[in-house]
């Protein structure tokens, strides 16, 4: 099988940490049934699809996690 030729590099202006996320306790919705899980880690907010728990994690900080709760309360998001 032949290498990829991508290269992962750091994003300009990233500057939340690499999270040790192997013992974070991730939470559902309510009900359970949400594809969405979160965990509070380190003072950030780590976001993962429940479905493929291997794929990596949205990592937020309180102010970004605030803005997205804020947006999609208000529907911002909302495709319909």
């Amino acid at each position: 099988m032949a290498e990829s030729t991508i290269q992962q590099h750091p994003l300009r202006g990233w500057d939340k940490p690499e999270l040790d996320l192997s013992n974070a306790e991730w939470q559902s919705s309510s009900r359970g049934l949400g594809d969405v899980q979160i965990a509070f880690v380190e003072g950030f907010i780590a976001m993962r699809n429940s479905g493929r728990a291997e794929s990596p994690s949205l990592i937020f900080t309180p102010a970004e996690w605030g803005a997205f709760v804020s947006g999609a309360r208000e529907g911002e998001f909302d495709l319909t």
